[in-house]
């Protein structure tokens, strides 16, 4: 498997991201995986709200998520079937000191780009990732994941198949989608790299035109950690 980290200028908000992704890969092989910051895509969308002003910015969080729990250090949210900070509202690599929120719709936005892109590049398999950063419980850094993803089946699927020892799996899943997310995004940077764009050649993917935007959600009440963290003494959590 080869990544490609993509340098570019300066993403503009409104601006046009077709014209924008093309200019910067002037050609994409067949059965290549896309990956995008989400950030560009929210841009491209006009996803942004004045900086400054906390005031705004906990209003936005609010109206951005399904529920939201302030903490110590952010405002701990649940959208999209993610647990993420400030409902992924980012200040950070934001021209003019601008809030830029998540894209509108992940999955329809990356489906849009496949579209056109496959179009544009006459390829008849493509996979679009959109990504973002995520920190983990109890965990410290942050690692890529994907927001949203088009053209290919997010999960490999062991149950029922046997290990090495000829024992059946019973609940393995692997997300293909996430550990490609991750391994862009450490190419891709954090900071002032300048990298929004990623092409991954000869990743072990199944391309499949159809998605299913539920495949990697999991219920709460089926979250293995909920029993967890409902019973752990609070001095352990320190």
């Amino acid at each position: 498997m080869n990544i490609r980290p993509v340098r570019t200028r300066i993403f503009k908000e409104n601006e046009d991201l077709i014209a924008f992704i093309t200019k910067h890969i002037p050609k994409l092989r067949e059965d290549s995986v896309l990956v995008v910051t989400s950030k560009i895509v929210a841009l491209a969308e006009g996803r942004t709200l004045p900086g400054g002003d906390v005031r705004i910015k906990e209003k936005a969080i609010k109206d951005e998520s399904e529920f939201a729990l302030p903490t110590k250090w952010v405002w701990l949210t649940l959208k999209d079937g993610f647990v993420i900070a400030n409902a992924g509202i980012d200040e950070s690599n934001a021209e003019g000191g601008k809030l830029i929120l998540l894209p509108k719709d992940s999955y329809d936005a990356a489906a849009k780009l496949r579209t056109k892109l496959m179009r544009h590049y006459g390829v008849k398999q493509l996979a679009v990732i959109l990504t973002d950063s995520r920190i983990w419980p109890l965990r410290a850094g942050v690692t890529g994941v994907a927001l949203g993803y088009a053209g290919m089946k997010g999960l490999k699927d062991y149950r029922k198949k046997k290990d090495l020892f000829g024992r059946p799996f019973k609940f393995e899943t692997v997300s293909i989608v996430d550990s490609l997310a991750a391994s862009a995004v450490l190419l891709m940077g954090e900071g002032d790299e300048s990298i929004p764009l990623a092409v991954i050649e000869g990743a072990p993917v199944e391309f499949k035109s159809r998605v299913d935007r539920h495949a990697l959600s999991i219920a709460l009440e089926d979250d293995i950690y909920l029993p967890f963290f409902s019973k752990l003494p609070r001095k352990k959590l320190r």
